[in-house]
């Protein structure tokens, strides 16, 4: 265990746990399910052996005594197997399911409910003699033989103690009358019983919290291992930092492609450019193609020079466009008479450049803003 597990010294994570538990590695104590067992099947004994010593009173009374055609007839002894069985069927079937209760929750007392199906899976290595000769000679083989041993030491001397004390008892027992001498047998072992599993108290409490120690030893991580989990569990900071860069180029291309459809771009007249549609067909309101500063502000400039789509200088609204509206959506209305007028302009320019009317007059910077929507 010590070489298995060296250089880790960290406790396990929460998911190096679950992946335990899935694969059905849990934290078990067998002598703290043997002593639940053991005195769950004593006080049943002791709350209920009146009744089976009563049962077992009819079957040797009911056994012993059978007339001459019974014993030449195997039909009828069929019919009085089935007597014999009546009066112990209902305490056996009381017996089991209790047992049976008793044995699932001392099993899941320490580590808890766990089903899985790696675990209940057969595993072939464990059929090598030679992994099987290393479990028994090694540290874990070591363990067991040392804790078999404290088990039986410490039964073999409650057992003395008990007999010891119940020893006149015993020997009065001949001399009652049946069906008594039976249910003061049933007493005398029931008690005895229980006392025997008590002893095993002591083994079970060494027991508890050397099989946690036991299971989360295994379980331990080097700072490596934990470092990589978290590491896989967070993502690779340089990956996402990559998935993020490309995501944004992916994003400023398609907004890039978007600014030949604008009508107007906006501008600070160099830290901020905006561009905006509005198509009565499909809008209600005019809407933001793209938006962005310093580096973005230029490249959305040259575009849109390219492509000769008007550019207003206008900082103020530039600036609240930029920090009051998201990409693709409608120009908030507390802004939509500002914008009217530069879409109104630019409706007088392109009026103006077929040859239609005189040139329009440029929206001076001093829009009707609000103040609560001003950057």
């Amino acid at each position: 265990m010590a070489a298995e597990n060296e250089g880790k010294t960290e406790d396990p994570t929460e998911k190096k746990k679950s992946k335990s538990r899935e694969k059905g590695q849990v934290a078990r104590s067998k002598e703290l399910a043997t002593f639940l067992q053991l005195l769950g099947a004593a006080i049943f004994f002791l709350l209920w052996g009146g009744f089976i010593a009563e049962a077992m009173y009819k079957v040797m009374k009911h056994g012993l005594v059978f007339e001459q055609e019974d014993a030449f007839d195997p039909s009828r002894m069929f019919i009085r197997l089935q007597g014999l069985l009546d009066p112990v069927i209902a305490p056996l079937a009381a017996f089991t399911i209790v047992m049976m209760i008793i044995g699932v929750l001392s099993s899941i007392v320490v580590g808890g409910y766990n089903f899985s199906m790696q675990a209940a899976a057969p595993k072939f290595n464990k059929l090598n003699p030679i992994t099987g000769l290393q479990r028994m000679f090694g540290p874990q083989g070591l363990v067991q033989l040392v804790q078999s041993l404290a088990k039986f030491l410490v039964v073999v001397i409650a057992a003395y103690v008990l007999v010891g004390f119940y020893f006149d008892k015993l020997l009065h027992i001949n001399i009652e009358k049946t069906p008594n001498n039976i249910k003061t047998a049933l007493e005398i072992l029931v008690w005895i019983f229980i006392w025997l599993a008590f002893s095993l108290i002591v083994v079970a409490i060494i027991d508890v919290p050397y099989q946690l120690y036991k299971h989360n030893d295994s379980l331990k991580m080097t700072k490596q291992e934990v470092k990589d989990e978290h590491k896989n569990a967070e993502g690779d900071q340089q990956v996402k930092s990559k998935i993020r860069q490309k995501m944004f180029q992916a994003s400023q291309r398609r907004m890039m492609a978007e600014v030949p459809k604008a009508d107007v771009v906006v501008t600070n007249p160099t830290h901020y450019a905006v561009a905006i549609k509005y198509d009565t067909e499909t809008a209600s309101a005019p809407i933001l193609l793209a938006k962005g500063v310093d580096e973005v502000a230029g490249h959305i400039r040259d575009i849109a020079s390219a492509h000769d789509i008007p550019i207003l200088c206008s900082p103020m609204l530039a600036r609240s466009i930029y920090h009051t509206t998201e990409l693709d959506a409608e120009i908030p209305e507390k802004l939509f008479t500002a914008v009217a007028q530069i879409l109104a302009y630019v409706y007088q320019l392109k009026q103006y450049k077929k040859g239609k009317g005189k040139r329009p007059k440029e929206p001076t910077s001093n829009l009707p803003i609000p103040p609560e929507v001003r950057y």
